[in-house]
């Protein structure tokens, strides 16, 4: 089976039947390499794009992966089905340029390709915090953050990486119209609705990677507000804002442990 979507510039300098072979013959500046997952940057027409190849992850991996109750990602379209569920809810986040995917009986030996569109000036919500900010930029970008999550959620997505170096804006040129951008969403999944565990870990995610943040109560209460507005079951529920805290401590302690 192949499945393969081609998008300005590459539907006029690739064809179906040669898009793979295209795709896995560029090179480019490598960003992220691991046995099984590739990720460089290319020019093509004068743009910038960004490559991620996947090839095969092995049963190995696959057992691994679901002996620790963990969901296998088997290659991009994972990313590719959430970037194109988020762009049609109205959440802002990277746009793909061309897809791929191959396999055949065996699903440990699939290959697929995902491209997507530059990203330019882009500073990570992670070095906004690290380096400081006003509180009326910090008061936007905690609610842009909370808007894009709450959106997210309701439609069924959840990211797994979900973390605050994962939102992107240009800080240069930050305006109240300005969007934040969430990314790497290759471990994300859709469902008709995002199951309690995910949810709690996802917003748990954002809890424990701004804690270092200088955020105030209020902040927190701010970002609260905002996110309810999208799941207002949440505003209540003692339980799931309870379970939300106990589990970004948890990832704190551990990562200090570090």
């Amino acid at each position: 089976m192949k499945q393969i979507e081609l998008y300005p510039p590459f539907d006029h300098l690739w064809t179906q039947d040669d898009a793979f072979q295209q795709a896995f013959s560029i090179e480019g500046e490598v960003f992220r390499k691991v046995k099984t997952r590739k990720t460089f940057r290319i020019e093509v027409s004068g743009r910038g794009f960004f490559v991620k190849y996947h090839r095969g992850i092995g049963w190995k991996e696959i057992f691994k992966n679901l002996l620790q109750f963990k969901l296998p990602v088997l290659g991009a379209a994972n990313e590719f089905h959430a970037l194109e569920k988020l762009h049609s809810i109205g959440v802002d986040t990277m746009t793909a340029a061309a897809y791929g995917r191959r396999m055949g009986i065996d699903p440990s030996k699939q290959e697929s390709f995902l491209i997507t569109e530059e990203l330019k000036n882009m500073t990570s919500l992670e070095d906004v915090a690290k380096s400081g900010t006003g509180s009326e930029t910090r008061h936007k970008l905690i609610m842009k953050t909370a808007a894009s999550a709450g959106k997210m959620h309701r439609a069924g997505i959840n990211h797994r990486d979900c973390y605050i170096c994962h939102y992107l804006t240009d800080m240069d040129n930050f305006t109240s119209a300005s969007p934040v951008f969430v990314i790497d969403l290759h471990r994300a999944q859709i469902r008709e609705k995002v199951p309690y565990r995910y949810h709690v870990k996802d917003v748990a995610g954002l809890h424990f990677s701004s804690m270092d943040a200088g955020l105030s109560r209020l902040d927190r209460l701010r970002f609260i507000a905002v996110y309810c507005r999208f799941l207002p079951q949440c505003r209540r529920d003692r339980r799931f804002w309870k379970d939300v805290e106990k589990t970004a401590e948890k990832l704190y302690a551990k990562e200090h442990r570090k």
